[in-house]
């Protein structure tokens, strides 16, 4: 009896433990632009912006939306950003070199659970 009663307990602590280890799901949204120059060399400090366009209920006006996020570029040229769910973000990384404004664009998906990629060059 006290075997039979050890091994139900076993068997309960076991589903605990596994069940919420294996049932947690990573479902943040990351995303990594990468800046490059024009020549395909890492741009570092480059100002990065993900931001969503909206437009209005009668669709005659573009804003900005409010979810948006800013970062700057590592020595490698990347910027990372984490987000709950997911969303397209238009990309808009800008850096000052001298007298001249570097400007690179694009847009990236974001996936549940998943990184996802971008790269921009600057010109």
């Amino acid at each position: 009896m006290k075997s039979l009663l050890l091994l139900a307990a076993g068997a309960v602590s076991a589903t605990l433990i596994f069940g919420t280890i294996s049932c947690k799901k990573e479902t943040d949204c990351k995303a990594r632009v990468i800046c490059l120059d024009s020549a395909n060399v890492a741009v570092s400090d480059a100002d990065v912006l993900l931001y969503a366009l909206v437009k209005s209920p009668d669709g005659k006006t573009t804003y900005t939306a409010d979810v948006k996020a800013n970062g700057k570029s590592n020595g490698s040229g990347q910027a990372e950003f984490v987000f709950k769910l997911p969303a397209i973000y238009d990309i808009k990384a800008t850096k000052i070199v001298g007298t001249r404004t570097l400007t690179g664009v694009g847009i990236i998906k974001l996936e549940e659970g998943k990184t996802v990629d971008k790269t921009v060059t600057l010109k």
